[in-house]
C-alpha cells in the first residue's frame, strides 16, 4: 500500500506552500507521507514538519517511508484539530505553513476490514482512529430514527434520507446491523432503482455521513482551521484539499471570513466590531486537478485546494 500511494495535487500544494529550508511546516493529515516527503525536501537541509494523523496505522507506515530525514519530522498521533496545543507542546510558537489534506485517506479505503467500502462486506466500523471512540455499528443502531434522517441529510446530502433511516430502523429491530454489506443492502432497498446515481453506487452517500459523523470531520475541520491561523506567521499559507462540498463550504467561508476586516453596517461612521484582516486569499475558485492527475489518479478528480496567506 505504502508503495502505490500518490498524493493528490502535490506540484501544487508545493508551488503555493512553497517550503524553504530553516521552516517549519505542519501535515495535520500525513497519512502514508507523500505530501510530507516532498516538503522535506524542498526544505532541506533543515526545515522540519510535524506530521499528524488519528490512524496509528498510517504513522508507522510513514515512519518508514521517511526515515530518511531524521529528526527533521515529528510524528504525532492525534487530530489537527488539536495542532495549536501540539504546537505548544513542542515549544513552536509559529510555523511557515499548514497542509490539510481532508477526507478518508486511501490507505484507511484500501483496508476492507477498517469498515470505510461498501466494495467488501466488512465489520461496519469507520474510525479513523482505531484505538477509541463510537463506530458507525453504534450510530446505525441506535440513534433513533429523526436522527438518522438529519444525520444522512445534513452530512451526505442524501435525497431520500428519510426512506434509508426508516429501513435501517426496522432492520435493527430484527437484528443488530453489523456490516458494511448489510448496510449498503438497506440503502439499496430504500432507493428506487430507476432513482440510483449513474456514476456511483447508491450507498455512497450514506457511507459519506456514516463516516463523518463517527469522526467529527466537519467539526474537527472547524477547530483546526481556528488553530491553524492563529499557529502561521505572517507570510505563511494554509493549503486546504477538501473532496466534498460540506468540506469545501467550511474552507471557503474561513478563508473568506479571515479576509473580511470590519463588518460593522455601512450607516455607522467608525468600526465598532474591531475585525480585522487576518488573511489573503490566493486561490478564488480554488485548484482543481488537471485531466493528466486524474487519469493517472482517478480518487483525484473532486480534490479542489484552497489556499490563504497570513498578513
Amino acid at each position: 500500500m505504502a508503495a502505490s500511494h500518490t498524493p493528490v495535487l502535490l506540484d501544487e500544494v508545493l508551488e503555493y506552500l512553497d517550503p524553504k529550508s530553516g521552516g517549519i511546516y505542519i501535515d495535520g493529515t500525513l497519512g502514508l507521507g507523500g505530501h510530507t516527503k516532498e516538503i522535506l525536501k524542498r526544505s532541506g537541509p533543515d526545515g522540519r514538519v510535524i506530521g499528524i494523523d488519528r490512524d496509528p496505522d498510517a504513522i508507522e507506515i510513514a515512519k518508514e517511508r521517511l526515515c530518511e530525514f531524521g529528526k527533521r519530522v515529528e510524528f504525532i498521533h492525534g487530530s489537527f484539530s488539536e495542532m495549536g496545543r501540539i504546537a505548544k507542546d513542542l515549544g513552536i510558537r509559529e510555523v511557515d505553513g499548514i497542509l490539510l489534506d481532508l477526507g478518508v485517506s486511501s490507505l484507511q479505503i484500501d483496508t476492507g476490514e477498517r469498515g470505510f467500502s461498501f466494495l467488501k462486506n466488512a465489520p461496519l466500523d469507520m474510525r479513523m482512529d482505531s484505538t477509541g471512540g463510537i463506530t458507525a455499528a453504534d450510530i446505525v443502531n441506535s440513534y433513533p430514527l429523526e436522527g438518522l434522517q438529519k444525520l444522512l441529510w445534513e452530512f451526505g446530502e442524501e435525497g431520500y434520507s428519510r426512506r434509508i433511516a426508516r429501513e435501517i430502523v426496522k432492520t435493527r429491530e430484527a437484528a443488530r446491523i453489523e456490516t458494511t454489506g448489510e448496510l449498503a443492502r438497506i440503502v439499496e432497498r430504500s432507493i428506487p432503482r430507476k432513482d440510483w446515481p449513474e456514476k456511483i453506487h447508491p450507498a455512497t452517500k450514506t457511507f459519506q455521513a456514516m463516516r463523518i459523523a463517527v469522526n467529527d470531520e466537519l467539526g474537527s475541520l472547524e477547530h483546526g482551521l481556528n488553530d491553524g491561523i492563529v499557529l502561521l506567521k505572517a507570510g505563511g499559507r494554509f493549503c486546504v484539499i477538501s473532496f466534498h462540498s460540506l468540506e469545501d463550504r467550511i474552507v471557503k467561508n474561513s478563508f473568506r471570513n479571515w479576509e473580511t476586516p470590519c463588518v460593522c453596517p455601512p450607516s455607522l461612521p467608525v468600526c465598532r466590531c474591531g475585525k480585522i484582516k487576518m488573511a489573503r486569499v490566493l486561490t478564488k475558485k480554488g485548484v482543481k486537478s488537471s485531466e493528466n492527475e486524474v487519469r493517472a489518479n482517478p480518487r483525484a478528480r473532486s480534490a479542489r485546494l484552497r489556499v490563504a496567506e497570513k498578513v
